[in-house]
């Protein structure tokens, strides 16, 4: 009989613990969680609604294939490219309903249970580990795996803030990543930007200079800097050159996500359009009347002219103004209270077709403790329930 010690009572521990009782019910399968309960960061993801997994559907092809995995995960797509032929995002979807939880799916994507409440996620979980007869073990810290007698071990523990986290790995020799956050808003200087809390462009494109990270969503102002979907995946994508940096860098925002030349014809149209209006008060898509005229302000261009007055330095200013505006990342803050960490276990210690430890083949990695990280949308926990399922059925063929 099998002995399975999972270190971590997360959403790929208790994953991967239940998939494993229900392809060996003879093995003995325990959970050892440092904390007081299990599923903590399972309760308050997606706003306490849950975003357990996303359709992919700006990620697929002709043929519904997933493709183009490294816009989704900047750490460890070609891995979870391989491993989604073991458990899909459509398994998922199926996994769970098929145990009673009904989900919506939103028109960006991100699929959450009907209920919208994470809780529903947790006492599902819950419920199948009491039904398999998984033993669960809180407030138990491990000092050093080779403390735990089982015959294989499974190593779920998720992102850390510092290396102390994975100190009990110590005695393995095992190459780790270099931690460092990811999914966390900017702090930028420019105090002018900040007086626009609340507001929101609806296509903005995101870049840090000199460099290939870029990322384009809504971008909302906020009182220290930005925050939405575009400044989340760019801190994703951008993870450890910020870290580096000791989060200090040029960020040029493209407020409509358009060429230069695209803005100047947009423009050309608008105030052609408006010849007798003051230029602060056209409409451009995407943009508020506040951001507007922010953008005119930074294009040193009085508010009060008319449209039949601006000239053509004006509007090529303007549109620079537009496509590349420049301001200072002079800092980090955290996405509400979820917190995502790039690094962990090096992939190259990793066999990933089982994800054993290549040195130590009695033990198993799946989740966040891997360095394998996603953009803000569901995919973080995808890559929790795949890698913990594929985990328990690399253990069915030992």
């Amino acid at each position: 009989m099998k002995s399975v010690a999972i270190i971590g009572g997360g959403a790929a521990g208790c994953f991967c613990a239940i998939e494993l009782k229900r392809i060996l019910p003879d093995a003995e399968v325990t959970i050892y969680e440092a904390q007081d309960k299990l599923l903590a960061k399972v309760a308050i993801t997606g706003g306490g609604r849950c975003n357990l997994t996303n359709s992919f559907q700006d990620f697929r092809d002709s043929n519904g294939q997933i493709e183009r995995l490294e816009y989704v995960y900047p750490r460890g797509h070609r891995l979870m490219k391989r491993l989604f032929n073991i458990f899909s995002p459509d398994d998922t979807i199926k996994w769970f309903e098929n145990h009673g939880v009904k989900l919506v799916t939103q028109p960006d994507g991100c699929i959450f249970p009907k209920s919208q409440d994470a809780m529903q996620i947790v006492r599902t979980l819950e419920s199948l580990l009491k039904q398999t007869g998984v033993k669960i073990r809180t407030n138990y810290r491990i000092n050093n795996i080779s403390d735990l007698k089982e015959d294989i071990k499974v190593v779920t523990t998720g992102g850390k803030k510092t290396d102390k986290g994975y100190a009990f790995l110590s005695e393995t020799g095992m190459e780790m990543e270099k931690l460092c956050p990811s999914l966390f808003t900017f702090e930028l200087s420019d105090k002018d930007l900040k007086t626009l809390s609340g507001t929101i462009a609806d296509n903005a494109t995101l870049s840090i200079p000199k460099t290939k990270f870029k990322s384009s969503g809504i971008l909302l102002i906020t009182d220290w800097g930005t925050s939405g979907p575009a400044t989340l995946k760019l801190s994703s994508y951008a993870a450890r050159f910020l870290s580096e940096a000791n989060y200090k860098a040029p960020l040029t925002i493209n407020w409509i996500s358009k060429t230069q030349d695209e803005a100047l014809s947009i423009l050309r149209k608008v105030i052609t359009e408006n010849k007798l209006k003051k230029l602060s008060s056209i409409n451009i898509d995407g943009l508020t009347n506040r951001l507007w005229s922010h953008i005119i302000d930074r294009s040193t261009i009085r508010e009060d002219i008319r449209c039949s007055e601006v000239g053509p330095k004006q509007l090529n200013k303007l549109s620079s103004t537009l496509t590349s505006d420049s301001y200072e990342i002079t800092g980090k803050g955290r996405f509400k209270e979820e917190f995502v960490t790039c690094g962990g276990v090096s992939l190259k210690e990793i066999d990933h077709n089982t994800l054993r430890a290549k040195k130590h083949p009695d033990i198993y990695f799946a989740g966040e403790v891997l360095d394998i990280d996603a953009v803000t949308g569901g995919f973080n926990l995808q890559a929790a329930w795949t890698t913990g399922y594929a985990v328990a059925h690399s253990i069915q063929q030992v």
